[in-house]
């Protein structure tokens, strides 16, 4: 099989999966400009090969009686080569462990290695979530009687501080992704484009590594955790993550933007954001100098 066809397969099963689920809480693309590239590849015989993996998310509902308390994230991407080797699949949800998570995935890969290799799937895929994700869940957290609250396990109830740099943010739509992903998993923070480009997002643990498993799988030419803070809320609920956070919402910040291309910042700028907020010291982290 040519990597044109491969590049048409993909494209065919992304349709198939957009007309079946065609709202976001079931599948979005989490990449819109590797699908264009991937069209124009496939539509165009002189195009070069697509610079990014497609990726995409499927949320899975399992038909089990307490479905409303369980829900299943798959962030998918799908490799250049795919259908010839298998996609890369992560399944997440709050109510698994670290261990239940590692299982499930491990279980997931060996389904489709024994039944699907060099084939499309993507629906094989969701459907095995589908039907066995809810029994990696402790029986006591499948349980009907037990509250949402409760079925938070005490590593879920971590509050998360993520410092990120990245050698530039100049896209618009990685910057769209920023927002709109932090918005999705209620984390707050900011973002700083241009170069270097800076984000900081905050709140539940499982959250913000859903956020640093999705930024990072977009094509950057360097992007890194430069920090992480990780505070245990004992019995915390909302109120106690609130009272953690030092920014109300996620929102992009420039800082009077100067350079041939107006995409540096005002550092010195920066520094006093930050020092109103609390975090002074993560600018020597970032930079290496202190801040004035």
């Amino acid at each position: 099989m040519t990597n044109r066809e491969e590049a048409e397969i993909q494209i065919s099963e992304l349709d198939l999966l957009s007309s079946m689920f065609p709202y976001e809480e079931e599948f979005i693309v989490t990449d819109q400009l590797a699908v264009a590239e991937l069209k124009h590849y496939v539509e165009n015989e002189s195009a070069e090969m697509p610079s990014s993996k497609v990726q995409f998310i499927l949320n899975v509902k399992p038909e089990v009686s307490n479905a409303s308390m369980v829900e299943f994230s798959m962030a998918c991407a799908l490799p250049f080569k795919y259908p010839a080797v298998l996609p890369e699949i992560t399944v997440r949800s709050s109510l698994l462990s670290r261990s239940q998570q590692i299982h499930l995935n491990s279980d997931l890969k060996t389904y489709l290695m024994q039944n699907c290799s060099g084939e499309p799937c993507m629906l094989n895929a969701r459907e095995w979530v589908k039907d066995h994700a809810a029994a990696y869940i402790d029986k006591e957290l499948s349980s009907s009687s037990v509250t949402a609250s409760n079925a938070m396990k005490s590593e879920d109830i971590t509050f998360t501080r993520l410092w990120i740099y990245s050698h530039h943010i100049y896209n618009k739509q990685k910057r769209k992704n920023i927002i709109d992903w932090a918005k999705e998993l209620s984390l707050s923070g900011f973002c700083m484009p241009g170069k270097p480009g800076v984000v900081c997002v905050e709140g539940l643990q499982n959250s913000c590594e859903e956020f640093w498993s999705r930024v990072r799988r977009l094509t950057w030419k360097r992007i890194v955790i430069r920090h992480r803070e990780d505070v245990s809320l004992e019995g915390g609920g909302c109120a106690e993550i609130q009272k953690q956070r030092k920014f109300s919402t996620l929102e992009e910040k420039c800082f009077d933007a100067h350079g041939t291309r107006g995409n540096h910042m005002d550092l010195g700028q920066l520094y006093r954001f930050l020092e109103e907020k609390g975090c002074a010291d993560i600018f020597q982290m970032y930079f290496g100098v202190e801040g004035q």
